[in-house]
């Protein structure tokens, strides 16, 4: 049994559907005739006829190799729906959820690293770099993504994605590695997960973020360090001879 789909909707001007809710989520894109979105490399999946896809390096060369110590692709794809209506499929690499997110261009968003699927073209994906204590502590590393301007934004989680409402003035504290997105307004700051160094780190969480409400944190139920730890030790150690 497949798991549900999210029904056609059009949202700032851009129709889609994510399809297979859960471990193996797909976006469909519904495109007018000469409409288009950006998406991460090698994200296609199936297109109609009608649709182009070619690579483009937004933000030139600067941008890319931002995008590049972000985590994500040098290059971004542009799908544009040439020759009349079309529809195109989009996934990412990793097994997981889609998060679509509704930019109204007042409050830009903060993506984790390898977050980034797809978005609508006037959307301005780009890379910004973390304080020298989050980047060097936090596992998001010092550059994040973050998505401004007006249209649809979508994130790729790995896992399941859950959504935790921070009322003002109260506080939540979320491991690095389960972060997915979040608004560039919210406060947060890094700390260690227990009172001490040694109790932070043999409780396997280290530092954590302590964000500060009003506002939206998205999250992942999975954290992929944590399942490239525990898959290690699984694969044999191959030399050559």
């Amino acid at each position: 049994m497949t798991a549900p789909s999210s029904d056609l909707q059009t949202l700032q001007d851009l129709t889609f559907r994510v399809l297979y809710r859960g471990a193996f989520a797909m976006l469909e894109v519904h495109l007018r005739a000469s409409q288009s979105v950006k998406a991460q490399s090698d994200a296609m999946v199936a297109m109609d006829a009608t649709v182009d896809v070619d690579g483009k390096m937004e933000g030139g060369l600067l941008g890319g190799l931002g995008r590049m110590l972000s985590g994500e692709s040098f290059f971004f794809q542009t799908l544009r729906a040439s020759r009349g209506p079309g529809v195109a499929h989009l996934a990412p690499a990793q097994p997981g959820d889609l998060l679509p997110v509704e930019l109204d261009g007042s409050v830009p968003y903060v993506i984790q690293k390898d977050g980034f699927l797809a978005a609508s073209e006037s959307v301005d994906i780009s890379t910004t770099a973390q304080n020298l204590t989050k980047g060097l502590f936090s596992g998001e590393g010092f550059f994040v993504l973050k998505a401004r301007g007006r249209g649809m934004l979508f994130v790729e989680s790995y896992g399941a994605v859950h959504e935790i409402d921070i009322p003002s003035g109260e506080e939540m504290i979320i491991d690095n590695g389960h972060l997915v997105a979040w608004p560039e307004t919210m406060q947060y700051k890094l700390e260690k997960a227990s009172s001490g160094w040694i109790s932070s780190f043999t409780s396997g969480e280290g530092l954590v973020c302590r964000f500060k409400g009003p506002g939206k944190v998205y999250i992942q139920s999975r954290n992929p360090s944590a399942f490239g730890a525990w898959v290690r030790p699984l694969i044999p150690n191959r030399r050559s001879g």
